[in-house]
């Protein structure tokens, strides 16, 4: 298994990002935090890596979501487990 760490590209006035944020915390999951420019036009890696500029935009390994819609059922589904 790649030694890659999670990344989440996000903004810290994005209210979105900081839903993501806070579950990533709940659960205890190591991530990078990556700040983007608030400038869209500035964000060329989070398109390189997602295709999209908008944020919040979550890396693990080959797995890439764009929007908290999927991003907290995938954090839920994966990462809860022992939550239970």
């Amino acid at each position: 298994m790649a030694d890659t760490m999670m990344k989440l590209y996000q903004l810290e006035s994005c209210p979105y990002c900081k839903r993501v944020r806070e579950r990533l915390s709940e659960l205890r999951v190591t991530y990078v935090n990556i700040n983007v420019p608030r400038d869209k036009s500035q964000r060329d890696e989070v398109e390189r890596v997602s295709g999209q500029r908008a944020v919040p935009v979550l890396v693990d390994g080959e797995t890439v979501l764009d929007d908290e819609e999927k991003i907290l059922p995938y954090l839920d589904r994966k990462y809860a487990k022992a939550e239970t």
